[in-house]
């Protein structure tokens, strides 16, 4: 079992690595190198394959690599850009209440057990249409209604590492709430919280993607995977592999990230393992 176990090891974070770095490559790098503007339109609706459009064109005749290629910087800017926000959020109350308890922490757990009530997705759709679907907008619903399980979680390790010795010792020394939270609760719950981040990465990049499928993420003529998925659905039912693109993408990224965050996460829970 641990001849398996440090197999998988050595190959779990090359992969995964592997799979993020070339995602981030082409998300930074990527729209310099292209030949098309984003929403170029460059020939006619649903070309074949050629030498100029490697990957054929879209159903308004725009290049489907250059799509592609601009859709890694929306997707995974914008689901960056919500998980920092997420966590800004949601990390920063649950270590709070978990440090200073009583009052605060029943006010913030009320709050956000009322959010968590509501189903995620529909709030979101209800939200999104009552705000419209502006980007800045777009990140910050989402990160609010991703804060309250950041919240539970951050918390929950905020309570465990509080109980120990040396937190005591801060109280007895006089050390503020905000001071204990900072200088000790904050450095011993990173590790889990930067795994959690990576997971909550992945969960908020599926979850823009389905909402851009369904009309209200990121809105044309941005790029972005979830709506090239859409936009080209119909070509399924004529054996096109057009519409998989996009979303052979959001699933290979989805893996990379989620194998170097267990990798991280098995390091940092069992730090003599090699």
């Amino acid at each position: 079992m641990k001849k398996s176990s440090r197999g998988r090891l050595h190959w779990q974070p090359i992969i995964g690595a592997t799979i993020v770095l070339f995602m981030l490559a082409v998300a930074i790098v990527g729209p310099f190198l292209m030949p098309y503007g984003e929403a170029e339109i460059v020939g006619f609706a649903f070309d074949l394959p050629s030498p100029e459009h490697p990957l054929g064109t879209d159903v308004l005749g725009r290049d489907v690599m250059t799509r592609l290629v601009y859709g890694a910087r929306n997707s995974i800017g914008l689901a960056l850009a919500v998980v920092v926000l997420s966590f800004l959020f949601g990390a920063s109350l649950g270590l709070l209440s978990a440090t200073l308890g009583r009052g605060v922490d029943f006010v913030l757990s009320r709050f956000f057990d009322l959010i968590l009530a509501i189903p995620q997705k529909v709030f979101a759709l209800l939200l999104l249409a009552i705000l419209g679907t502006s980007l800045p907008v777009l990140i910050i619903v989402v990160a609010f209604l991703d804060s309250p399980r950041v919240f539970r979680i951050s918390r929950a390790i905020g309570l465990e590492i509080n109980a120990l010795d040396f937190v005591e010792t801060a109280r007895l020394r006089g050390d503020s709430g905000l001071g204990i939270m900072l200088r000790e609760t904050l450095p011993n719950s990173l590790p889990t919280l930067v795994s959690e981040f990576g997971l909550r990465f992945c969960f908020i990049f599926l979850f823009i993607s389905a909402l851009s499928f369904l009309g209200l993420g990121l809105q044309p003529p941005s790029a972005d995977w979830g709506n090239m998925v859409r936009e080209n659905a119909s070509l399924i039912g004529f054996g096109e592999m057009m519409p998989l693109y996009p979303a052979f993408a959001i699933a290979l990224l989805a893996v990379g990230v989620n194998l170097v965050t267990e990798w991280l996460a098995e390091r940092w829970s069992n730090p003599a393992h090699e």
